[in-house]
């Protein structure tokens, strides 16, 4: 892919709604896992350049997700911005133990999720020209 990848995480429908209008017209290639088995298992196949990871998820939840996609060599450096509606200093931590690289609270601040994701790729060098 030349455009840099995202994986999304994300089960609620508006909120995924929401994220890729944020993303797309900044021209990232977006994927999408509507579970925490789905989005590990897209991270290894597809191994984005950043993942965007809801914490409370069907079938595995975020943190568990993470620490999974963390623990191999292939998908150990993707980073992981963790998205949920728990602000708590203590979620925050527990987002960052898992293995999360930031960490994003609901209700989204579109202008700040934007400018959080693109630092991630102008950290790296490979923001797209949006």
């Amino acid at each position: 892919m030349s455009e840099p990848c995202i994986l999304i995480v994300e089960d609620n429908e508006a909120n995924l709604h929401l994220m890729k209008e944020v993303l797309k017209p900044l021209g990232f290639t977006i994927l999408v896992a509507n579970d925490g088995e789905e989005g590990v298992r897209m991270a290894r196949e597809n191994l984005p350049d950043l993942i965007v990871m809801d914490i409370q998820l069907p079938k595995m939840d975020g943190l568990t997700a993470t620490r999974l996609i963390k623990s191999t060599a292939e998908t150990c450096r993707i980073p992981i911005v963790a998205v949920t509606a728990h602000a708590l200093l203590r979620d925050r931590e527990n987002a960052r133990k898992a293995g999360c690289n930031d960490y994003v609270t609901k209700p989204l601040n579109t202008r700040l999720f934007r400018e959080k994701i693109r630092s991630f790729f102008q950290a790296v060098g490979s923001t797209p020209e949006s």
